[in-house]
């Protein structure tokens, strides 16, 4: 009889376990911010709250102008509080929060985390649930007009130069940064706009106004190069998923490029609401992030 009970209730006690595992979607916003940092209910930066986005959505707020060194302990937060224990992830990012989660993974991704409760104070910190980990629980990443390669506009000063952010968006800088090969083996899912704008001018190949393909098809290298849709005759093409582009650019590691805008309909913004390559990247959200 003891030892029915004894079984009985560490059969308890796994599946309480297995029930208090929850997935999170997590977002990551670009430059210039928006949302409250620390309250991860505050989805001021993408658009109306309510819109569906992933499974237990929480937005990952950040100033969106100081250097990402700065910027990465608010990541570090939020992935300690929803990604680790039994809890997993899914994470959104748009244009420089690419390049903010990139340097987070390589430079924190194999450190011991403390597992937290889920439950957030009022600076997005969370309690601790008890035990370490190494790294975080990260299904897979999905990138919006990625920022890890750095943009053209940074490099001729389109933004204001006092600010720390535009310096580390600049191509050679963005590319130095850290080593975009270190992902801890989580796969970045890169979604490509190609709507253009005035910023076309300066940005190589094809670009959706702030980010060219180079950098936003996650492509490999110390400098960006121009890369566009196929049927351009005077670019050479991204190509999708891993393979290697025309000409012999390739992506970096454990990147593959899920969306080309073939149809030249995306541009970088959000415009508020949930808009343009983001747009793409929501409805990804919604269908796989479950």
């Amino acid at each position: 009889m003891r030892l029915l009970r004894t079984l009985v209730a560490l059969c308890l006690l796994a599946c309480a376990g297995l029930a208090s595992a929850t997935n999170y979607t997590l977002w990551i916003n670009g430059r210039t911010g928006g949302g409250v940092i620390g309250n991860y209910d505050s989805f001021n930066y993408w658009g109306p709250a309510a819109v569906a986005a992933g499974v237990n959505k929480k937005a990952v707020n950040w100033d969106g102008r100081s250097s990402i060194a700065s910027q990465s302990v608010l990541v570090r937060n939020a992935l300690d509080c929803f990604c680790t224990g039994n809890n997993w992830c899914y994470i959104a990012t748009h244009s420089a929060g690419d390049l903010l989660l990139g340097y987070t993974l390589a430079n924190y991704g194999g450190s011991a985390r403390m597992r937290k409760n889920a439950v957030a104070a009022s600076n997005g910190v969370c309690g601790n649930a008890g035990g370490a980990q190494t790294g975080w629980n990260i299904k897979w990443v999905r990138a919006a007009a990625g920022s890890g390669g750095g943009s053209e506009l940074a490099d001729i000063g389109a933004w204001t130069t006092s600010e720390p952010l535009v310096q580390d968006v600049k191509t050679s800088t963005a590319r130095a940064m850290y080593n975009h090969n270190e992902t801890r083996g989580i796969w970045f899912y890169m979604y490509a706009g190609a709507s253009g704008g005035l910023g076309s001018v300066v940005l190589p190949g094809q670009d959706d106004g702030v980010e060219a393909y180079h950098s936003a098809g996650g492509v490999a290298g110390s400098s960006g190069t121009s890369l566009c849709n196929p049927g351009d005759w005077f670019c050479n093409d991204l190509r999708l998923g891993t393979e290697p582009n025309q000409g012999g650019s390739t992506k970096w590691a454990y990147h593959s490029v899920a969306f080309r805008d073939d149809g030249e309909d995306y541009g970088h913004s959000t415009l508020g609401n949930w808009s343009g390559i983001v747009s793409v990247v929501r409805s990804a959200m919604e269908s796989a992030a479950r």
